[in-house]
């Protein structure tokens, strides 16, 4: 998948899974489930650092631009529109959203890549954007866009027909990790 950027969510801090992604693929660090851990988080920092990946952390603003982290990833849940004063020139803000409302939210927010999903069927929901729409609300967001959702092995090649800067996964990459 030479030139698509990926982004891999993870909730846990495995660093030989880590050192097994391929060079252009970033990590985001989402686990709503319990408070972030300051140490963990920035051990996870100085280990992408090392070897050579991007690091966004989900949700969290302010720990991201305490730890200088390279940026944040907003979810769609978050609405929170001073998200943008609080953002500092060095902080990349990634966002996610499912209609052309959370799009415009999203723009409102200051967010520089918009992840849309889900771009495929997936298990939670029976809506989904398929490549037509999809690349009709890329054009909407004028931006970088990444795709998001029901990336598999099967329909891979679709991604390519997209507009777009690449795409983020938890399975499809964890499945292709050498």
């Amino acid at each position: 998948m030479a030139g698509l950027q990926k982004f891999y969510f993870i909730e846990n801090f495995n660093k030989d899974h880590l050192k097994s992604l391929d060079s252009n693929t970033n990590v985001i660090y989402r686990n709503y489930k319990e408070k972030y851990d300051v140490a963990k988080i920035f051990n996870i920092k100085k280990f992408c650092k090392k070897i050579q990946r991007k690091f966004f952390l989900a949700n969290d603003i302010n720990l991201a631009v305490k730890l200088q982290l390279d940026g944040v990833y907003i979810p769609s849940f978050n609405k929170d529109i001073s998200v943008k004063r609080l953002s500092n020139k060095k902080l990349l803000l990634l966002g996610s959203a499912h209609n052309l409302k959370e799009i415009n939210e999203k723009k409102k927010q200051g967010v520089q890549i918009l992840f849309l999903s889900p771009l495929f069927k997936v298990e939670k929901t029976k809506r989904f954007l398929d490549v037509v729409k999809f690349n009709i609300y890329s054009k909407v967001f004028n931006g970088s866009v990444v795709a998001l959702g029901g990336i598999r092995k099967n329909n891979i090649n679709k991604v390519k027909a997209l507009n777009c800067l690449g795409f983020a996964s938890i399975s499809y990459i964890k499945n292709t990790i050498k």
